[in-house]
């Protein structure tokens, strides 16, 4: 046995804990006395809101955690995707970040990826911006010609 986590809810509110939704109807202390996977409910993303490249890779390893009997196709979403992303990026912070979060999801620890997955995303807010500021149509017409 590691540490002890102890976290408290709200009444009403929601805590994922290895794939099982638990809801507390009044508030509630919770002690976690071995290794569990949990998440709660103010971190989950709902698919409407997957709209960014990093919270797409959030959501796929959200469904890991959330949902142990669907972690094997999400686990190979998340395989797929991770190429694409770190070929994508060339901030390093993200990128060296995006390998971090394959280390940790490779070692189960999917939590933690949720953690580092959520600091990237001022980041992310910040390249896209530069993009989309800086993009050029590839077919654009001057004005006055």
């Amino acid at each position: 046995m590691k540490n002890t986590l102890k976290i408290t809810l709200k009444p009403n509110e929601k805590v994922y804990v290895n794939g099982a939704v638990i809801r507390a109807d009044r508030k509630v202390s919770l002690e976690f006395l071995n290794d569990v996977q949990f998440l709660l409910e103010n971190h989950v993303l709902q698919p409407e809101d997957a709209d960014t490249p990093l919270r797409q890779l959030y959501f796929i390893v959200q469904v890991m955690l959330m949902n142990p009997g669907d972690a094997d196709s999400a686990r190979a979403m998340f395989r797929k995707s991770l190429p694409l992303l770190l070929a994508s990026f060339n901030d390093h912070q993200i990128r060296a970040s995006l390998k971090d979060v394959d280390r940790l999801v490779s070692e189960g620890q999917v939590f933690e990826a949720l953690k580092s997955i959520r600091t990237l995303y001022r980041i992310e807010e910040a390249v896209l911006a530069k993009s989309a500021e800086n993009y050029q149509p590839p077919y654009a017409i001057a004005v006055g010609e």
